[in-house]
Parts: structure tokens; C-alpha cells; sequence
């Protein structure tokens, strides 16, 4: 299986009056096409300044980012940040209006993401009459709709109650494996890491630098509900709590 992402040497300060801080330092890592790789480190330790940096939302110090293929990329923030004044037919179409591609194929196609993942009687609804795991799912709908080689998701559960939490991450993990997407995703919650990642990436406190890498192979491995129940599901929750250098 081939890389779809390598990131070299990747560096990142910030500059101040009389400061400068190095929130990442020296990161390297390559994900294979269809992977799905966890990452996880203290609070503020740098996660989501390495996405932004891997979406070009940011620029890093030093090292390089190289995309195979040309790979495009999606990001599903913390927030849904749906518009309250568009539907969620329209909500999802965002992406391709911005890239001048609301075609008439890819309308028909964001239509069969609503219908396919549960939300056909909603299309015409706004954002205020959906559940919080409705949003989520609508928001990922927006990001696929601009056909995504690499999915970028920073803390995609965070504002949710756990019971709809643990559900929605069922939900999301499901449509990630039905459309075979390389996934890279920042999270705090060891559990959530371990049902769903294929490798967990863990980094140190900032300026953060990869300290361990650790491949999960869960027996029986389903949906991430399921994955918790398995019997080494505790060990790998055991050993990551260890490595992080202080508790989240």
C-alpha cells in the first residue's frame, strides 16, 4: 500500500514581541492510502496546528508536507458550523460553491450522501431543527461532498454528550469505511482512538514531538461500540496512558 501522505522533519515556532515558541518540533510520519491514524498528546501539546499545517492553513517553520497523487483534502472541525439561514441540502453544498462545482452531477451526488446516511427527510430542514449527532453527520456530508482523498478530523465528537458521542462515532466511523477514506484524526479520548484507529501516533507535551507510534489490531474488530468490548482493548488504553507525558 502506498503513501498518500508524508510528513518530513515538520517544524512549527511562533513569533512574539520578545518570544519565540516551538509548538511542534521535528515531526515526521507517512499514513498509507485507506489508513486511519489517531492522534493523541496532552492538551495544547500542538494537534491541531500540525492539521492545520497539513491543510495549508498554515505554514510550517521547516520540514515538508508531500501529498501522493495530488491528494485532496477534507477538514471536519470541532464545530459543525453549519449556517442557521441554509438548509442542509445548501449546508452541504458550501464546498463545491466555493470551488465552483455545484454541478448538477454533484448535486444529485450530495443527495445520495443525505439519502444513503440517514437524513432524506431533512434535506429542506435547517441546522436548529437537527440533534447535535445529526449536525455531526451533516457536517461530515459537507465534507465528502468535495470528493475527499484524505479526511482531516480535529476532535469531531468533543461537543457532544458521551451517550451521543459513542453513538455518533459509530455513526461517522461507518460512513468513513463505506467511502474508503485515508483518515487522520486528533483526539483527546484515548477509547475513541483505540476503536477506531488502524495506528495511534502519541506526542509529547510542547513543543510536541512523536513519542511512540503503536499499531492497533483489536480481535474481531468491528464498530467502535464493539471494539471497546474487546479483550485488548484495555491494554492498549493501559500502555497509551502511560506514554503520555501527563494525564488528559
Amino acid at each position: 500500500m502506498n503513501n498518500i501522505v508524508e510528513i518530513k522533519n515538520i517544524s512549527k515556532d511562533f513569533y512574539s514581541k520578545n518570544k519565540i515558541t516551538t509548538a511542534i518540533k521535528d515531526i515526521s510520519l507517512d499514513v498509507k492510502d485507506g489508513e486511519f491514524v489517531a492522534i493523541v498528546g496532552p492538551s495544547g501539546c500542538g494537534k491541531s496546528t500540525l492539521l492545520n499545517i497539513l491543510c495549508n492553513l498554515d505554514k510550517p517553520t521547516s520540514g515538508q508536507i508531500i501529498l501522493g497523487n495530488d491528494a485532496k483534502i477534507g477538514y471536519m472541525l470541532q464545530q459543525d458550523c453549519l449556517f442557521p439561514w441554509l438548509t442542509i441540502f445548501d449546508n452541504c453544498c458550501i464546498g463545491l460553491k466555493i470551488e465552483n462545482k455545484l454541478t448538477k452531477e454533484n448535486k444529485e451526488y450530495v443527495k445520495n450522501l443525505l439519502y444513503t446516511y440517514g437524513l432524506k427527510d431533512f434535506i429542506n430542514s435547517y441546522p436548529n431543527s437537527l440533534s447535535g449527532g445529526m449536525r455531526q453527520r451533516v457536517a461530515l456530508i459537507r465534507t465528502l461532498a468535495i470528493k475527499p482523498d484524505i479526511l482531516l478530523l480535529d476532535e469531531p465528537f468533543s461537543a457532544l454528550d458521551y451517550q451521543s458521542r459513542l453513538a455518533v462515532c459509530d455513526d461517522v466511523y461507518k460512513i468513513i469505511k463505506k467511502e474508503k477514506k485515508t483518515i487522520i484524526m486528533i483526539t483527546h479520548d484515548i477509547a475513541e482512538a483505540i476503536s477506531m484507529a488502524d495506528r495511534i501516533v502519541i506526542l509529547t507535551s510542547r513543543p510536541a514531538m512523536v513519542k511512540k507510534i503503536m499499531n492497533v489490531k483489536l480481535t474481531n474488530s468491528s464498530t467502535p461500540i464493539n471494539n471497546r468490548k474487546c479483550a485488548e482493548f484495555s491494554k492498549y488504553y493501559e500502555s497509551i496512558w502511560k506514554e503520555l507525558d501527563f494525564h488528559v
